[in-house]
């Protein structure tokens, strides 16, 4: 067997950055960054008022309360043409240029709220309640790094910034395929025999929660043949496919016998459990990466940790490696087999303990919705007493 090392490490190398892209904001949550994003301009582009108030010279109001004219109203999106003299003001709104002569902004709380005279109760510093120009951004000033991952927040920046488009690595596009005479389609009655399928939607909605595109391509029965040409239409919308069950050392196996003699994919035992039988290569004129993952429910979420989601983060041009681990402390003992890696469905408590979920078993798929952690036990270890520290991934 294999370690799980080396399998990660082999498909980490196989894999590519997806090419970059030019696309809509609209378009641009979740992708990462392939260019560096400037500003042309200030942010703010101009003093304007952070509140709604008046704008005053900050020695009109030294002494208070005290009463003064109101020659206009600026409003957000104004030009601020107004010119505030000696012991005068200007009713002012969130984010209107200042007008020239005023240096402070008293908020309309602190006054009587009149609009041809006004009282002002409250004194202000210079500056108060003004956003200065270039005070978030100068022009010129980096506001994104090539290889930011776009969220929410910057996609405030680049349209702040006045970009409508920006050059990015898009989410990879990954199909799933489901493989299996005895899976029928949940909502469909049961045949003698059959069980409804669920690892597809398990493995598309993981490839989505890892920032990818993920796509049912239905199920296909114990038949290579049909298996290889639903294989070929999907590769055309694919950046990657992912298949379960068909990879295992018995009879009726269709993506073993349909892939293996490509040449282009690798069937080996991984030293971990559960996940034991696992394939990767690549498929297709565009060599496209193909993760053959077993079978059983538990077995293919817990690869498709381990395996699928490090090689899509490469793709998106993030940081990949092995799944990041932290440190908690068991409940109870704990048994695993000599010379596997075991991955043990767990809680991990907010005081950092964890505990085993009952139900180990790979086809256990209740067991696993129940579990928020996978306590890792190394290949050297088979038994590890209550209180002991052990790694933990995350689910």
């Amino acid at each position: 067997m294999r370690s799980v090392d080396d399998h990660l490490a082999d498909i980490l190398r196989t894999v590519r950055v997806l090419a970059p892209l030019e696309l809509d904001l609209e378009l641009a949550l979740g992708t990462v960054l392939a260019e560096e994003i400037t500003s042309p301009v200030a942010l703010p582009p101009f003093d304007n008022s952070a509140m709604d108030g008046y704008a005053v010279r900050a020695q009109d109001v030294s002494r208070v309360p005290v009463t003064l004219p109101v020659i206009g109203d600026i409003a957000a999106g104004g030009d601020g043409g107004l010119t505030v003299g000696p012991g005068t003001v200007t009713r002012i709104m969130t984010g209107a240029p200042m007008p020239e002569g005023a240096d402070t902004v008293i908020p309309v709380e602190w006054t009587d709220g009149g609009t041809d005279q006004v009282t002002i109760n409250r004194s202000a510093p210079e500056g108060n309640a003004i956003r200065r120009a270039g005070e978030d951004v100068l022009p010129g000033e980096i506001v994104l790094p090539a290889g930011t991952l776009i969220g929410p927040a910057q996609l405030g920046v680049l349209a702040g910034v006045g970009r409508r488009r920006v050059l990015a690595r898009p989410r990879p596009r990954v199909v799933v395929i489901s493989t299996g005479a005895e899976l029928a389609e949940p909502g469909t009655p049961l045949a003698p025999g059959q069980i409804w399928e669920s690892n597809s939607y398990t493995l598309v909605a993981a490839v989505r929660e890892a920032g990818s595109e993920g796509y049912r391509a239905g199920v296909v029965a114990d038949d290579a043949r049909l298996f290889l040409d639903q294989l070929d239409a999907q590769l055309l919308r694919a950046d990657v496919v992912i298949t379960s069950g068909g990879v295992s050392m018995g009879a009726y196996e269709p993506v073993k016998e349909a892939l293996a003699p490509l040449g282009t994919v690798r069937f080996d035992r991984v030293a971990m459990q559960p996940g034991m039988p696992q394939g990767f290569g690549v498929v297709g004129e565009d060599q496209i990466p193909i993760f053959a993952l077993p079978g059983n429910p538990v077995s293919s979420f817990v690869s498709f940790m381990l395996f699928v989601r490090p090689a899509l983060l490469k793709m998106r041009g993030l940081h990949a490696g092995p799944t990041p681990t932290v440190r908690a402390v068991t409940t109870s003992p704990l048994r695993s087999p000599a010379g596997r890696r075991s991955y043990l469905r767990a809680v991990l408590a907010d005081d950092g303990s964890v505990a085993p979920v009952r139900g180990q078993g790979s086809h256990q798929l209740a067991a696993l919705a129940s579990a928020n952690a996978l306590i890792v036990v190394p290949e050297d270890v088979t038994e590890l007493p209550g209180g002991a520290t052990v790694e933990v991934i995350r689910l």
